[in-house]
């Protein structure tokens, strides 16, 4: 299928792994230009040395925190006018409720709801002045089901999906359409950190942990970074278009839902 997206402009953060790369594959896959941002400078170039190589686009890197406003300042500035924003950051670490205090949620809060908000005001304005534009927000499964251990992301990332619920239908008109994608455990580094977490609790060997983890999703496996990209790809598609303020879920039929 021709994504009619061929030539745009994209920012995807923090890109250099995992779902994020995923996402910026798929988007040059498609003939999208893309501005890769992460932390971390040597995965960075590699995974955007791969992408020109791969898929012939323009790759800009900017290495920066994108929850600090230099990060999002560094960022902005080597972007220029874009058409496409996918907001990503790592998530918060698990833990329980009586462990976290204020700057926790703080920290929670600037990397996982107030950065893409962020985001989006500086660029959804002139979207709407061209007449096009697209903003998928990768947000988590727990939005839709709360998980125990990370109460922080839960509580940041339903706070986007707040905001994004009233923006997304006030912007449409204008041809800005704006989502949110759900994943739930994908084979990225964030499910082995989480994996790490059920052998340090249980006692139990890595690939236990995994198997444990896998046996609660219908699927009977993690989902990949490719077929997560390929859906945000779609997202960002000329055929999202009538696709508004929706929470989309990838998770492999975790979430236990109707609807």
């Amino acid at each position: 299928m021709d994504l009619g997206i061929k030539g745009k402009r994209a920012i995807i953060c923090a890109s250099s792994k995992g779902l994020g790369l995923g996402c910026a594959r798929a988007l040059a896959a498609a003939g999208v230009d893309v501005v890769m941002n992460a932390r971390g400078v040597d995965a960075l170039e590699a995974a955007a040395s791969a992408i020109r190589t791969e898929f012939d686009v323009d790759v800009t890197t900017v290495a920066g925190d994108i929850a600090t406003d230099t990060g999002r300042a560094k960022v902005l500035a080597a972007a220029g006018e874009v058409d496409i924003l996918v907001n990503n950051a790592g998530g918060p670490p698990p833990g329980l409720w009586q462990d976290w205090d204020r700057d926790d949620f703080i920290k929670a809060l600037d990397a996982n709801m107030l950065a893409p908000i962020a985001m989006i005001k500086q660029l959804v304005p002139g979207m709407m002045t061209r007449g096009w534009g697209r903003v998928v927000n990768i947000t988590s499964q727990s939005v839709k089901a709360p998980i125990p251990q990370l109460g922080l992301s839960n509580a940041a990332r339903t706070g986007l999906t707040g905001y994004v619920a009233g923006t997304s239908r006030q912007v449409a008109e204008k041809g800005v359409i704006m989502n949110n994608l759900l994943p739930g455990i994908h084979d990225t580094d964030r499910a082995l950190a989480l994996d790490g977490g059920v052998m340090e609790r249980e006692g139990i060997t890595r690939e236990e942990a995994r198997a444990k983890r896998s046996a609660t999703i219908p699927a009977r496996r993690y989902g990949t970074a490719e077929e997560f990209g390929a859906t945000c790809a779609f997202l960002c598609s000329q055929h999202a278009g009538f696709i508004v303020g929706q929470n989309i879920l990838l998770d492999g039929g975790a979430t236990n839902a109707t609807i």
